[in-house]
């Protein structure tokens, strides 16, 4: 396809990082921006066990992230392929590759988590693992996984059929890699500003093949994490980038374009604040409601397994009744009771039937009308 290269912004060499940024017309809102997310995060401390309560929130930044790249796939389509297959190796034919690619994203995010708990620093090497990871399967197994861009790439709207953005040159690549990990290291910048600038500059470097989009929102919420601006690694910001994607797509060109950081810097702490709120009040909603259900579940199920029970179906909000016997670490005998008796009483409901040797699927609709997107 010939593409029209008349409104191409090409990237902005030795720009890089810029050399002034003007507080005066940000401090207002990086206070407000600091604000939010220093709520969230007081909210994540005091959680029982945010790993178990916010997980549905990482599937929902795995939807919408996917999806701005034009991946299609539903809450309740990943988590029913999470109760179907629990090997992670497992590459099964007969699912939706958009599905899988969502999958690959959830588990690339968990697993860089889990990495850097263990004191992998974040790196130019880590990136290049990320991108192993995010598309080991599905399409993006023919785009060089693991490995960095040997052509020029371009980000095009292929239904204009316009090149918008022509990302640094290969030949560059290498040192402006070098330039942004300096910089996310050493400089002094304010946080907030500091993760805005690293993410709009990682899309203008465009590294990869494929799976840059992805990549850069991640670094997002692993700068956070690192830096310990959040306590914990869940602070998604997809959903304020997916609603305003054309002025979000547009302020990043405008930085090569006009040199204008200041500009994409007060919209980035916006949707910082925004996203921090909208995440503060899903969170708040979640933990109210495993509080309303650590009441419920011990009254109906009279069990010394009932917080068990509760901690594994708010992990796993839909699920197969052999996988939580076999998972939860519950008697297989108690297990299926519950299983029986939270049917009965409404707490969940069955959405396939068993059939043949495959048991039936149910799901826990109380959370899933919280994160459902």
């Amino acid at each position: 396809m010939d593409l029209n290269m008349d409104k191409a912004v090409r990237y902005h060499y030795d720009q890089f990082p810029p050399q002034a940024i003007e507080y005066a017309g940000l401090v207002n809102q990086l206070v407000k921006a600091t604000d939010a997310v220093a709520r969230y995060d007081q909210m994540l401390k005091g959680m029982h066990n945010s790993e178990v309560l916010l997980a549905p929130l990482r599937n929902q930044e795995a939807v919408i992230s996917s999806r701005m790249e034009g991946t299609i796939s539903t809450m309740d389509e990943i988590l029913k392929y999470e109760a179907d297959h629990e090997d992670e190796k497992e590459t099964p034919s007969d699912v939706r590759v958009d599905i899988i690619e969502t999958i690959l994203y959830q588990r690339t995010l968990k697993s860089t988590q889990k990495a850097m708990g263990d004191g992998y620093p974040l790196s130019v090497a880590l990136i290049k693992n990320i991108h192993q990871s995010l598309l080991s399967y599905g399409r993006g197994a023919s785009k060089s996984p693991g490995a960095f861009k040997v052509e020029q790439n371009y980000l095009a709207d292929r239904i204009k059929k316009e090149i918008l953005f022509v990302p640094i040159s290969p030949e560059k690549l290498q040192e402006g890699l070098d330039n942004l990990f300096q910089y996310i290291e050493s400089e002094l910048h304010p946080i907030l500003i500091k993760t805005g600038i690293a993410h709009v500059e990682f899309e203008a470097l465009h590294p990869f093949k494929d799976g840059n989009g992805r990549i850069g929102r991640m670094l997002i919420t692993l700068m956070l994490w690192a830096s310990g601006t959040i306590s914990e690694p869940h602070f998604y910001i997809s959903g304020f980038f997916e609603e305003n994607k054309d002025l979000y797509i547009d302020i990043m060109r405008r930085v090569s374009q006009n040199g204008d950081w200041d500009e994409w810097c007060l919209f980035f702490l916006e949707a910082v604040e925004k996203q921090a709120i909208r995440n503060l009040v899903v969170a708040e909603k979640i933990n109210a409601l495993y509080d309303e259900m650590k009441v419920v579940f011990s009254e109906t199920l009279s069990s010394k397994w009932c917080i068990s029970a509760l901690d594994y179906i708010f992990a796993n909000p839909v699920f197969r009744n052999n996988k939580f016997t076999r998972s939860s670490g519950i008697p297989p005998a108690s297990a299926a009771r519950f299983t029986r008796v939270l049917l009965d009483k409404g707490l969940i409901k069955c959405i396939e039937d068993a059939s043949g040797r495959r048991p039936a699927l149910y799901s826990f609709e109380p959370l899933m009308e919280l994160v459902r997107v």
